[in-house]
Formats: structure tokens, C-alpha cells, sequence
């Protein structure tokens, strides 16, 4: 397979005008400002290695500054006395506005991570405003209690009047994965803000395009000076600083298990409240009775959208041997007919991965693999003149103890292995450190459901995979994370209780 590029420029008059200013500052306070050190960095198209543009390298001081700046916007007046109602419509404003860029957005998008443009503009943009949305409808739905007490002893005459309240909890370090930008901003923005709660983001280096643009809609939809700031840089400055900062009352992280496990060790400083979504090896159990027309589109989408680089992707297919070489069959005919491509070519599939590093590691994998006893049945190659485009690859004789099948690989590689019965597929599936998502493919819905009640893991797709909605709580098992981002689990992560009990 031969990449060929062809489009790679954007055609969006927004896009445009966002990359002819090539030096990106931070946001802080309301005010865009160089960092500390006025160095910059460089974000690049993975695609073509194109410079797109200059980022504001951040330093400590630069958390510092934007930490006391959303301390003092969280106890300014313009946002802690905004009306729940007000900040619903706040909150609705910055989806309009999403809506209206989302041209814009995908190319911005396209252009810094690689996905192809179908993925960003039909979506991960369209889910982003609709992050906004729905938690919009909750900033006045923020509800107490009161509590009957059994309280004995009170004075003769007098009685215990006795409630709980719902308050945010305080300034926010929101730190954000490289495959999907946007929307893993959203997913942390909108609830911390329907709470009212203040926030620091942190985007990933490697993707910060979008962040900053969402940061001057964002302005230009009223949030107050403070409320939102945005600072640039690597994870281990301006990410450590943040999880270390003692000013910072909680950490919201997207990433892997191993940065996960170093913020919370720089957060019990202060004890912060953490919600971590990280790692996943996220399996598929295909039954004998699935329906195949179903179950090979649906789990190729589940492993190849994105170039793989998703954290819920069905890199493990555990399938009845009945139906085992008609799915591997069906799934390597499925691969080698994506096409891989600049992700702004519109007759791209796939477009590559965020960088040479990344594909170097996917690469690794396979090759490792390989060495080990694997069989590759549909590509595993490199491809591009930089190295960056991985072929969707279906890999078979894959054992459980090879680091393939333990290890987030987060690139187009799947795993098909056969089983005789259910409860070896069980077995295999919770064979794994992580428990973020699985998939049961079967027509059988009592098989489905005792499957799904087995398998440890936050997310069960039954005959789907990869199915999102601002509505359903997304977190998960064993050391794929702490805490559910979306649903009204989303919008817990960012409010506290108080019982307040009166002799009245």
C-alpha cells in the first residue's frame, strides 16, 4: 500500500486565518500572553511534517499565574453570583458557537492529530458541542436535600431543621489526551463549568490547536476573565506542576495508566480529588449465532476509526471457533479496503498516526509479535514518506502472554483468537490489567446480558462498539481508571456536599 498525499491544506476561510497567526499563547486571565521563558514549540501536520504553528512553551510559573487566576475568578462575583439559569445559557452560547466553526474546528483538528476529516466534522465536533448542551441543562438542576433527623436532644420547643447543598469544588486542572482534542476538552469543560467550577486546561502537546481556538470562542461567548485558561506545554512541566499545585483542588486526566499513576502520587500533596480515565485492551467476545453482516463492520469501526488511537478500541476479538475464519476472513478484507490518506482528502479512512514515535511503537508491537509466533493476515506495515501511516492489521496466533495482547498498543492492530466455550471468552477477556470497555456480539440476549454482567469492565456494547452520548457515564474498571466522566456521574466529579443542621 502506497500513501499518496493530496490535500493537504485547508480550505476553511477560519482555519486559514487561525494558522496565518503562527505564534499560539497561552490564555490566562482572560488575556492571551507569551510564557514566562517566551519560548515556543512546534506543532506539526503528522501527515507531512508541516510546521503549523509556534505554541507558548509553559513553564511552572506559567501554572502558577493561571492557577491564581481562576482562584480569583472562582471567588469573583461575575461567576460565583452567576445564576444557575445564566450559566445554562453560557454553556449553550459556546455550543452555538462550536456549531457554527465546526468547518473550521475538523480541519484545525485534521490538520494537528491526522484523523480524517469524516471522523472530526461528522463526529468528535458535533459531539463536543453536544457536551455543552447537555450539561447546560443541568447547571439548574444542581439539587440539595433536606433530611428528617432523629436528633434526641434539643430544647424544649425547638426543633432540628437539617439540609445538604451542592457546591463546586473549586479550581479544576483539566489535563487532555492527543486522539480526540476537541471533545476530550468538552468532556471536562462542560460539567466543571455547569458546576461552577474554574478551570485550567492543560491539551496535549501533541494537539493544541483546537483547545486554543475553543478558548477564544469561549471568550467570545461571555465566560468571565479567569473561569477558563489554557496553558500549553509538555506533561512533565506544566502537567506535574498542575498535579502538584497545591491550589488546585481536583484533577480531571485522559491518558495512560502509567502518567495516571504519577498524578496521583503528585496529587496527595494537598489530597485532590482526582477522576482518571486511562488505559483499556478493550475485548470482543463474538458468539456462534452473531450476525456477521453486523459483527465485522462494527467491530473493524471499533478498532481501525481513528487509526486505532482510541482508548476503548477492540484490539482483542475473542470468537467461537465455529465462525472463526469467516470473521478473521471478513476483518482482513475489511482493513485492506480502508484507505489511508491525508486526513483532509476527502476519500480518506484513515489518515496517520499523531507521530513517527507512535507509529515507531505500534510498529513494535507487531514486529514483537511476530518474532513470538504471531501470524499477520492484513497489513502491518509503516507506510509514508515520514513513517507516520500504520495499515489496519489483523494479526491471528496471538498468545495471552505476549505484550501485544497486555499492553495498550493505541494504533490499527487487532487480535483474533478462537474459543470453544463461554466461559473460556470470559476468561479471556478479564485476562487483563484494564477493564474500560467490551463488546458481545450475539443474537442471543440472555447470553448477552450474563456475558455483560461477567466481564469487568465500566462499558458493555452488545452487537455495537464505540457508542457515545453525552448521556452515558464513560470511566473504568481495574487500571483503566477512577471515576465515569458523562451522565450525571459527569457532572458529580465536579460538586462537593455540605450538611448544614440548624436549631431553629
Amino acid at each position: 500500500m502506497t500513501v499518496i498525499i493530496r490535500n493537504d491544506s485547508p480550505v476553511c476561510d477560519g482555519a486559514r486565518a487561525f494558522l496565518a497567526v503562527a505564534r499560539k499563547r497561552h490564555l490566562i486571565g482572560g488575556r492571551w500572553v507569551d510564557a514566562g521563558g517566551n519560548e515556543t514549540f512546534e506543532t506539526t501536520d503528522p501527515a507531512t511534517g508541516r510546521v503549523l504553528a509556534h505554541l507558548a512553551k509553559g513553564t511552572a510559573e506559567d501554572v502558577t499565574r493561571a492557577v491564581a487566576a481562576a482562584r480569583t475568578a472562582f471567588e469573583d462575583d461575575r461567576w460565583r453570583a452567576m445564576t444557575p439559569s445564566a450559566r445554562g445559557r453560557l454553556l449553550w452560547r459556546i455550543a452555538d458557537l462550536i456549531e457554527a466553526h465546526a468547518d473550521e474546528l475538523a480541519e484545525l483538528e485534521t490538520l494537528d492529530q491526522g484523523k480524517s476529516l469524516k471522523t472530526g466534522r461528522l463526529g468528535e465536533i458535533p459531539a463536543a458541542a453536544g457536551q455543552f448542551r447537555y450539561f447546560a441543562g443541568f447547571a439548574d438542576k444542581i439539587l440539595g436535600t433536606t433530611i428528617p433527623t432523629s436528633i434526641g436532644h434539643q430544647p424544649p420547643g425547638r426543633q432540628i431543621f437539617a439540609y445538604t447543598t451542592r457546591e463546586p469544588v473549586g479550581v479544576v486542572a483539566a489535563i487532555t489526551p492527543w486522539n480526540s482534542p476537541l471533545l476530550m476538552a468538552a468532556m471536562k469543560l462542560a460539567p466543571a463549568l455547569a458546576a461552577g467550577c474554574t478551570v485550567v486546561l492543560k491539551p496535549a502537546e501533541e494537539t493544541s490547536l483546537t483547545a486554543l481556538r475553543l478558548g477564544e470562542l469561549m471568550l467570545e461567548a461571555g465566560v468571565p476573565d479567569g473561569v477558563v485558561n489554557i496553558v500549553t506545554g509538555f506533561g512533565e512541566t506544566v502537567g506535574a506542576a498542575l498535579s502538584a499545585h497545591e491550589d488546585v483542588d481536583k484533577v480531571a486526566f485522559t491518558g495512560s495508566t502509567e502518567v495516571g499513576k504519577m498524578i496521583v502520587a503528585a496529587a496527595s500533596g494537598n489530597l485532590k480529588k482526582l477522576t482518571l480515565e486511562l488505559g483499556g485492551k478493550s475485548p470482543a467476545i463474538v458468539m456462534a449465532d452473531a450476525e456477521l453482516d453486523l459483527a465485522i463492520p462494527g467491530i473493524a469501526r471499533g478498532i481501525f476509526s481513528n487509526a486505532g488511537q482510541v482508548c476503548v478500541a477492540g484490539s482483542r476479538v475473542y470468537v467461537h471457533r465455529s465462525i472463526y475464519q469467516r470473521l478473521t476472513d471478513g476483518l482482513a478484507r475489511a482493513a485492506s479496503g480502508l484507505r489511508l490518506g491525508h486526513g483532509l482528502d476527502p476519500e480518506t479512512d484513515l489518515g496517520p498516526l499523531v507521530n513517527g514515535k507512535q507509529a515507531e511503537r505500534v510498529a513494535g508491537y507487531v514486529a514483537e509479535g511476530v518474532a513470538e509466533g504471531a501470524e499477520v493476515v492484513a497489513g502491518g506495515r509503516r507506510d509514508g514518506a515520514l513513517g507516520t501511516f500504520f495499515e489496519p492489521t489483523v494479526i491471528t496466533g496471538a498468545l495471552a502472554g505476549m505484550r501485544m495482547m497486555r499492553e495498550e498498543i493505541f494504533g490499527p492492530v487487532v487480535a483474533v483468537t478462537p474459543f470453544d466455550e463461554p466461559e473460556d471468552a470470559l476468561f479471556y477477556a478479564n485476562d487483563s490489567p484494564y477493564g474500560l470497555a467490551a463488546s458481545v456480539w450475539t443474537r442471543d440476549l440472555s447470553a448477552a446480558h450474563r456475558l455483560s454482567a461477567g466481564i469487568r469492565s465500566g462499558t458493555v456494547w452488545i452487537n455495537c462498539h464505540s457508542y457515545f452520548s453525552p448521556e452515558l457515564p464513560k470511566g473504568g474498571h481495574k487500571q483503566s481508571g477512577w471515576g465515569y466522566e458523562n451522565g450525571a456521574p459527569g457532572l458529580e466529579n465536579y460538586l462537593e456536599s455540605k450538611t448544614v443542621c440548624a436549631l431553629i
